[in-house]
């Protein structure tokens, strides 16, 4: 439709229906206007439920106003540091070792071979799986008795581990779950990056003779920044407040190994009836999140700025 065309039919529509023009901004901003209260309502009424002494078990206890006492509750607890400790540790392991094997995988495939035709659609397989399943297949696998990883490490010499039911191997445990399932994820947005570069700067490197090093640090690493820093904001955020993969294979346990934020929240909120016990927590990871993702966020514009060369 040409714009003349357009322009008359704006001209109608005023003239016969006035209202439906200047109700049309606001129809426009209405999803949003909808969607952005369906997030701010339940998150106000949590921050107003972590000042009170709600309990399930007592009627009317969510207006027994109590102040800042869930808070400094929580910060007194002798869980609470060690608490905080396996939910960055857990967020930090997995997203470096999935951002490292991510980038490996990402270069051994950005080649024109057979092989890496074959492999590259299979990488999203493990994404499509739900997490509980697929924890639950780990968690199958990992069994001392009938479990295959076992006997695989006692074929290649190395002795068998009790995975998730010791505490020294927990955390290694469901890390290596979340990297398994979410390594296809940082390998394809890298992937992605190594494929939308221009040749110019790779060709004119190999003609004055660098060698490999010299161009993955120099160029290839550089202009994979942005790409990075998009993978560390998704991971890092997502596993700052992972709940499902520890919870399907440990809950929480062996003891309190493995309570994080969220399960720690879960437990005292849920399975203790106290929700305004478990709220702080809940707060205080929301906090977090926000105040990384952007420092992440804008650390990202300066990469993507950097590597368009402003």
């Amino acid at each position: 439709m040409s714009k003349q065309a357009l322009r008359a039919s704006a001209q109608r529509e005023e003239m016969h229906f006035p209202w439906l023009v200047r109700a049309r901004p606001y129809l426009i901003l209405l999803p949003a206007l909808l969607l952005l209260i369906g997030i701010l309502y339940p998150f106000l009424l949590g921050v107003y439920y972590s000042f009170t002494a709600f309990n399930f078990k007592v009627p009317d206890s969510q207006f027994n106003f109590v102040g800042l006492r869930n808070y400094a509750r929580m910060v007194t607890d002798g869980d609470f540091l060690y608490s905080t400790y396996i939910t960055l540790a857990y967020a930090v392991v997995s997203t470096a070792i999935e951002l490292g094997l991510g980038l490996l995988v990402a270069m051994l495939l950005n080649r024109e071979s057979r092989i890496a035709k074959i492999f590259t659609p299979l990488l999203i397989f493990p994404m499509i799986i739900a997490p509980v399943i697929g924890t639950l297949v780990w968690k199958m696998m990992m069994q001392p008795s009938v479990g295959i990883l076992n006997p695989i490490l006692n074929r290649v010499g190395l002795p068998s581990l009790e995975w998730a039911a010791v505490p020294e191997t927990a955390l290694f445990s469901v890390a290596l779950v979340d990297i398994w399932m979410f390594t296809p994820f940082a390998a394809l947005m890298i992937l992605a990056g190594l494929r939308s570069f221009p040749n110019a700067p790779f060709e004119a490197a190999r003609v004055d003779g660098a060698s490999f090093w010299f161009t993955f640090r120099n160029l290839t690493l550089p202009m994979l920044s942005p790409f990075i820093l998009i993978i560390v904001v998704f991971r890092f955020m997502d596993s700052l407040k992972m709940f499902d993969i520890i919870f399907a294979m440990t809950e929480g346990g062996p003891g309190n190994t493995l309570m994080t934020y969220q399960l720690t929240a879960y437990r005292t909120s849920i399975q203790f009836q106290r929700l305004a016990g478990g709220l702080p927590y809940a707060i205080l990871l929301y906090i977090m999140i926000y105040l990384v993702s952007m420092y992440l966020i804008k650390a990202w514009g300066r990469a993507q700025r950097r590597a368009a060369g402003y």
